[in-house]
Parts: structure tokens; C-alpha cells; sequence
């Protein structure tokens, strides 16, 4: 039951002799791992939604139009950006969902993601965040000590929050941390980025820069909420541009240029253990070049296999909620050397701490109140002695 998704995913044609709690849990799965719109376009695909029972059919369905809507959304979206930075002569390059989604690749189909992501030059990202703040993008984060760490440690500006339309837009200066362990150098992205509409303005990486960006999204970030979707982004990437010429050797190339090798190969990896694509012939040698250490590739499988199911209680195990915690730090651990890297975690674990104790007693305090309410006598007043209750507690 662990694996059931996964599963299925590797072999569609059981989705036709699914029982009906088979089919529940399969759809509890599938929109915890934000798939759902995406399982019933590829059930279409294979001419099988039609055989689908008719309640677990209305929630695939549902999905697929509300990723429909999102679509037109995101196009909008990109419009009104494109709009606001018309008269600045910056290059814009999409990032992620909106890149495959502009682009018309397989990933974008069924996918629903929470933001935007562009990549702009750091030397002209200050100008972009003004011009973004005089169009009412404002910032998401208010903390003194967040916005200093977006700023001086991550790839990124603080994440920028639309007043009336509440879109989120991230502007990026490259694709990891520039105090990573391996730090790509954004210029060599934007050389070879490939233009789209818009009169050329904007942009998308070439796709083994895609390929890479999105597995060091996934193996290096530590977020592992969708970690199923990411993982499928790459197998529908890799299917799509696997077949061109050569593809696979600049794969390769550029991910010792960049210092990725390491994302590419978990990627390759899992994507055989999991979803069951097999490894390219093409990068064998590569592999074998790539690969860790035989205790730590033990290591990396007991995380992995678990962080890579769905985010459903029905795929967790007495591990899951460790191995997500410690692919967290790992993530930290990439990103930061270790007099940065100390001192952020202490901080986060404190503030996790105390979120918690104030969520705790907001509980108590609500509980109490509840049990005062119950034992008052009653009162066929308007309801002043609740309110009284209320207001003391």
C-alpha cells in the first residue's frame, strides 16, 4: 500500500482493475502528491479513464479543469509581468512550471504549481525588484533576519507577493545558493538559454539546463512535499529531449561544467528504482564515474525511497518523518558552510519551537474555553455569558 501510486504509475494498465478503496486511496495519494490533474490526462492518454468508476472519474476530472484554469492563469500571468517590465531592457528566462508551461513540454500538463520563477542578472535584479515594487509586487517576508538571508545567502530576492491579485513571483540571479558547495555561474545559463515569444524577452534554459535545474530542485532543496511531481517532471523531461541527437552527451557535459553531476545521478537513479526508466546507455560510463560510495549510496536509498513517496500518511513508515528531516539538513548542508549553516538551524529550530508552544496553547486555551461553556448553566439571553467567557480567556 506504501508504493501503491508508484506503482501503478510504472504499469498504467492496473488503474483498469483497481477495486473501489483501491481507487480511494489512490486519489488520496495522488492530490497529496499534487498529481491528480496529471494521473487523469495520462488515464485519458491510455484510453482508460472512461473504465474509471464514476466517483474517483469526478475528482480526476475535477483536477484536470482546475489545472486547465490554472493554465490560462499562469499565461495571464506571464502577460501582465511581461507588461510591467516592457520598458526595461532585462532579460527574462522562466523558470520550472511557468517555463514548461510556456513552452508547451509534457510537464506542464495536469501540473499545478503555487508561483512564478524567473531568472533575471544579479548586477540588474535590484532594478527589476523596484520596478516589480512600483507595480504593486510587494515582499512576502517581513522578518528582519529572512530578508537578510534571501539577500546574502540564497539565489533569490525575497519572494514578492502581488497586493490585489496575490500571485507569488520569485526572482532568481541563478539556480543554487551562491555560498553552495557547488555554485553555478549564471551567465553560463543565460548564454545558453533559448528565446520564446514576446517579441524574444523571454527566455527558458536549454534543456539539459532544464533537466538539471530540475533535479537540483529536487535533490538539493530538501522540500519533498511534492517530491512524486518532481521526480515525474524529470521522467517526462528526460522522454521528451532523450531521443534528440546528442542529447544525452550534453546532458553529461554540462553537468561536470556546472558541477552537477551528483543531482543528475540521484535522478537517473530514482527515476529507475521508482518510476522504472532505465538508465541511458549513453551515460554508463558517466554513471559509474558519478556514483558515491557504496555505504553512502545505502545511505541515500533508505532516504530517498521514503522522501519520494507521496506526502499520505498510507505511504509513511516508522523512518519516513526521519528521513525527510535529515534530507532537510542535507539540503542545509549543500547550501551552506558550516559557521553559516550552524547558527541558521539553531535559529529555525527555535522559532519551530516556539511556533509550536504558541499553537499548543492557543489549543489549551480554546479547550478551556469550550469546557467553561459547557458546564455554564443556560441562559436564554442573546448569548452575552458566551461572549463574557470568550473575552476573560
Amino acid at each position: 500500500m506504501r508504493s501503491l501510486l508508484p506503482k501503478l504509475l510504472r504499469r498504467p494498465e492496473g488503474f483498469a482493475c483497481l477495486t473501489p478503496d483501491r481507487w480511494d486511496l489512490v486519489i488520496r495519494q495522488a492530490r497529496q502528491a499534487g498529481i491528480l490533474a496529471r494521473l487523469c490526462i495520462q488515464l485519458d492518454d491510455l484510453r482508460i479513464l472512461k473504465r474509471v468508476p464514476e466517483k474517483p472519474r469526478g475528482h480526476l476530472e475535477a483536477a484536470r479543469t482546475l489545472a486547465q484554469k490554472h493554465a490560462r492563469d499562469v499565461r495571464w500571468e506571464v502577460a501582465c509581468l511581461c507588461r510591467t517590465l516592457e520598458h526595461c531592457d532585462v532579460p527574462l528566462t522562466l523558470l520550472k512550471g511557468a517555463a514548461y508551461l510556456l513552452a508547451d513540454l509534457p510537464p506542464a500538463r495536469g501540473r499545478l504549481f503555487a508561483d512564478l520563477d524567473i531568472l533575471v542578472p544579479r548586477s540588474r535584479i535590484d532594478e527589476v525588484e523596484q520596478i516589480l515594487g512600483a507595480a504593486d509586487w510587494v515582499s512576502a517576508v517581513t522578518d528582519f533576519y529572512d530578508q537578510r538571508y534571501y539577500r546574502r545567502w540564497t539565489h533569490q530576492i525575497p519572494p514578492l507577493r502581488h497586493i490585489r491579485r496575490r500571485s507569488v513571483l520569485d526572482v532568481h540571479h541563478t539556480i543554487v545558493p551562491p555560498t553552495a558547495r557547488a555554485p553555478v555561474d549564471a551567465a553560463t545559463l543565460a548564454t545558453e538559454s533559448l528565446p520564446l515569444s514576446h517579441g524574444g524577452r523571454l527566455h527558458i534554459l536549454q534543456p539539459a539546463d532544464m533537466v538539471l535545474h530540475s533535479a537540483v530542485h529536487l535533490f538539493n532543496d530538501g522540500e519533498f512535499d511534492h517530491g512524486l511531481r518532481d521526480l515525474l517532471d524529470l521522467f517526462d523531461l528526460l522522454s521528451h529531449f532523450g531521443s534528440r541527437p546528442a542529447f544525452w552527451e550534453t546532458l553529461a557535459l554540462r553537468a561536470e561544467a556546472l558541477s552537477l553531476t551528483r543531482p543528475l545521478y540521484l535522478s537517473l537513479r530514482y527515476l529507475d528504482r521508482i518510476l522504472g526508466m532505465p538508465q541511458p546507455c549513453e551515460l554508463r560510463e558517466a554513471l559509474l564515474r558519478w556514483q558515491p560510495p557504496a555505504a553512502a549510496q545505502a545511505a541515500l536509498d533508505a532516504l530517498f525511497d521514503r522522501a519520494l513517496l507521496p506526502d499520505h500518511a498510507s505511504c509513511d513508515d516508522y523512518l519516513t518523518g526521519t528521513a525527510r528531516w535529515l534530507l532537510y539538513v542535507r539540503a542545509h548542508y549543500l547550501r551552506m558552510p558550516l559557521h553559516l549553516l550552524l547558527p541558521h538551524l539553531a535559529r529555525k529550530g527555535f522559532r519551530r519551537t516556539a511556533a509550536a508552544d504558541e499553537k499548543n496553547d492557543r489549543r489549551s486555551r480554546q479547550a478551556q474555553i469550550e469546557r467553561l461553556l459547557r458546564l455554564a448553566p443556560s441562559r436564554s439571553d442573546d448569548g452575552s455569558h458566551a461572549q463574557a467567557v470568550r473575552q476573560r480567556h
